[in-house]
C-alpha cells in the first residue's frame, strides 16, 4: 500500500513540476519567474524527500536540505536584485 502512495505522490510531483517550469520560462514578469523558480525548487525538494522514503536512505536528506537552502538564498538574492531596480 505504501508503494502505491509513494508512486502516486511521485507522479503528482512530477506533473506539478511541468507548469512551474513553464512559468519560469514563459512568465510575464521577473517576479513571476522568481516565484515559479522557488516553487519548482520546493517541488524538487519534495521529490528528493519522497525518493528518500522510497529508498530508505537518509543520505538524500542532506541533498534536500542543500537544495532548499540554495533555493532560499537564490530567491532572496533575486528579490534584492528586483528591489534595487535591476528588473527594469
Amino acid at each position: 500500500m505504501i508503494e502505491l502512495a509513494i508512486d502516486t505522490t511521485m507522479m503528482v510531483l512530477m506533473a506539478s513540476l511541468i507548469p512551474a517550469l513553464i512559468r519560469v520560462i514563459k512568465g510575464p514578469s521577473l517576479p513571476d519567474r522568481v516565484i515559479a523558480l522557488d516553487v519548482a525548487a520546493s517541488i524538487v525538494v519534495a521529490i528528493i524527500l519522497v525518493h528518500s522514503i522510497r529508498s530508505g536512505s537518509l543520505y538524500y536528506l542532506t541533498a534536500a536540505t542543500v537544495v532548499a537552502l540554495v533555493a532560499f538564498l537564490g530567491t532572496v538574492a533575486l528579490a534584492l536584485y528586483i528591489r534595487r531596480g535591476g528588473a527594469s
